[in-house]
Formats: structure tokens, C-alpha cells, sequence
């Protein structure tokens, strides 16, 4: 990381460490922690970190912002600090002004698409949206007869049906009949992608925060082997413990070094050639396939401990397996990365892979 990129990245850490810290949320069970964090995540500009200044943002890069993400996974963040990042990037893209507050993202789902009348307004439904009934503000990417739109859309102009994810955050259904959004332009072209950037981009972000979550519970997984004792000794002694940690750390690894090469790929070469679409594809499916592993071990190590609702892991663990199947799961990415080597051929497949 460059020094800019460890200071933001610092930051971020430090303030989520003061203000979302796991083990207080757990302890106190409310939300007042909520309204101190964004105030401080908007005072230092974390919030809007892909926008540009003239549209109300920070003008970070883009290796800023997915640390950012990065540190929202190592603290199982409830609050939608990486869509508030994504929808503030699609904005700039389009050329549109970020309001204040949280702000989230639709369709994050592969098979909902929303649609642009002949007068502008946005019509369709996208399910299982993030934090939608915490917002005030959708940023949505909808199709009209000029192309891939991005439009900026009152939450109170819409119809919300409540949602949970596993972790018990805001996954609303959310209807759109004529609604007029408050700001539109046209996205940028990016090769015949502009349909699939918010989804490319989000797979990217989810593979992010499983990343850092990832590495989160290897932490607390070793930390309390070394503390769990059993038959006079630390659990951290039997070889069985040793070898699942060994395997966790594995996936932790795999799982950061995909998320973290798709991040470079965008950061350096945006969505224009293929290669985008191969890093994020495979950080997806290697990330979500690590989740599954992940947090198996964590919880056989934990034992019933990690289950209860006192014990900080499940707030890990549910995210994780939520964030799983965001922005395509590694079903869907799966079949699109077949697509993509199968329609270049036999002879393309391994100068494609010894170039990355």
C-alpha cells in the first residue's frame, strides 16, 4: 500500500475500533452505537471516499476505498458503510452529486433488472437490498432506450417489503412504480459493460469485506485456543486444532490475496478490457468458497461458545455467509468465468492465466 492508502486505511481502523467494537455492540444490545459511528465516518469523509470533491466527496482512489472495506470486514460493520462507498462511486461515474447520509445500492442481484420509462421514471423490483430500510437515498443503475442509466431515488418513493440477512440486517424488497428520481445521467461506457458494472464492482466490494472478515476470525480463533483449556493443556496443543487452524489460515489467505488482486486489477485498469472481469469472478468464487471452510473451523474450534449470542464470532459468521451470496454467488460467477474462457477458446486459456 502506498502511504496515503495506510493512512486512510489506518484511520478507518481506528475509528471502527473506537466506535463499532464487536464485543461492546454485543454487550449492549442496542443501536445507539449507530449515530456516533456515521457522524464520525462523515465528519472524516470514510463515507464518501469514491466520490470525487466537485461531487461531494473525498476524491480518494480506489485502493483508499477497498481498504476501507477491507477494515468494515474485520469489524463486522452493520451499518452500510461499503454500499454508502459503492453508491457514492456509481454517482461519480455518472457525473451525479452524493447527498448526505447512508445511502445504499440496486440490484444487487444478478436476475433483477430495473427499467427507465420514456419520461425517466424507474420502474421494477430488486430484492434482498442492503440496508434499504435504514437509507434515505437509492442509488440505482436501471436500462432505458439510450442505455444503462444511474439515478438517485428516495427511499420514501418506493414500496419496502422488510427483509433480514442471516445477521439480522436490513435485506428489504424494494418496488419501484414510476418513480421519479431526484438526479439521472447516463453511465460512462465501459466496453459494453455498463449492465454489469455495479454488479462487477460489488462482487469486488463483497470480497473485500469477506476478506477482512475472514482474517478477523482466524484471530479469534487462534487467540482462543491458546486460551481454551482441556485435559490440562491449551486446545492450541492437539495436532487436530493445529491442522484446522493451519487450514483456516489457508483460506484466510486464498481468500485475501484473490480480494485483494481483483481490487488492483480495478484500480489500475478500471472495467475496459477482460481482465476485470476475470479477477473479480475468481475473487468471488475463491472468497465464497473460503467462507464456507472459514467459518466451519471457527466454530469447531470455538465449540458451542462461538453459537451463543454473547460470544462475538456469530456476528462474524452470519455476515459472512450473507455476504456470500451477494452480488452473485460463486454458482452464478462460476458460470461466468465458463463462458468467458469457453468463448475465447483452448488456445487463449493459458497466456490468459500466466498474464494475471
Amino acid at each position: 500500500m502506498s502511504a496515503s492508502e495506510t493512512l486512510v486505511v489506518e484511520t478507518a481502523a481506528r475509528v471502527l475500533a473506537d466506535l463499532a467494537d464487536p464485543q461492546t455492540i454485543v454487550q449492549k444490545r442496542d443501536d445507539a452505537w449507530k449515530a456516533p459511528l456515521w457522524s464520525s465516518l462523515q465528519e472524516i469523509g470514510l463515507d464518501l471516499a469514491w466520490a470525487s470533491e466537485t461531487a461531494g466527496g473525498a476524491g480518494a482512489s480506489l485502493g483508499d476505498g477497498f481498504g476501507i472495506i477491507r477494515e468494515a470486514g474485520r469489524a463486522a460493520l452493520g451499518v452500510p458503510l461499503a454500499e454508502t462507498l459503492l453508491a457514492g462511486w456509481l454517482l461519480d461515474r455518472a457525473g451525479l452529486t452524493a447527498p448526505g447520509g447512508p445511502m445504499t445500492v440496486a440490484p444487487v442481484r444478478p436476475k433483477d433488472h430495473l427499467k427507465l420509462d420514456k419520461s425517466g421514471r424507474v420502474n421494477g423490483r430488486a430484492r434482498m437490498v442492503p440496508f434499504a430500510s435504514d437509507v434515505e437515498h437509492l442509488v440505482v443503475l436501471a436500462t432505458g432506450d439510450e442505455g444503462p442509466s444511474v439515478a438517485l431515488v428516495r427511499t420514501a418513493d418506493c414500496k419496502l417489503k422488510p427483509g433480514k440477512s442471516l445477521a439480522s440486517d436490513a435485506r428489504d424488497t424494494v418496488e419501484f412504480a414510476n418513480v421519479l428520481p431526484v438526479h439521472r445521467a447516463l453511465l460512462k461506457e465501459s466496453r459494453g459493460r455498463e449492465k454489469d458494472v455495479l454488479l462487477l464492482m460489488g462482487a469486488a466490494v463483497r470480497a473485500q469485506q469477506i476478506a477482512g472478515a475472514l482474517d478477523r476470525i482466524l484471530e479469534l480463533s487462534v487467540l482462543y485456543s491458546q486460551q481454551r483449556v482441556a485435559f490440562e493443556k491449551p486446545i492450541s496443543k492437539f495436532q487436530a486444532i493445529q491442522h484446522s487452524l493451519a487450514r483456516l489460515g489457508g483460506e484466510v489467505a486464498a481468500a485475501a490475496s484473490a480480494a485483494a488482486s481483483a481490487a488492483d486489477t480495478i484500480a489500475n485498469t478500471g472495467f475496459d478490457d477482460d481482465a476485470a472481469l476475470l479477477e473479480v469472478a475468481a475473487a468471488k468464487i475463491r472468497c465464497s468458497e473460503a467462507v464456507e471452510v472459514g467459518t466451519g473451523i471457527a466454530h469447531q474450534v470455538h465449540g458451542a461458545i462461538g453459537f451463543t449470542d454473547e460470544h462475538i464470532l456469530h456476528r462474524f459468521t452470519l455476515r459472512l455467509l450473507s455476504w456470500r451470496d451477494e452480488f452473485g454467488d460463486e454458482t452464478f460467477w462460476s458460470l461466468k468465468l465458463g463462458e468467458f474462457i469457453t468463448a475465447r477458446g483452448p488456445r487463449e486459456l493459458w497466456p490468459l492465466l500466466a498474464s494475471r
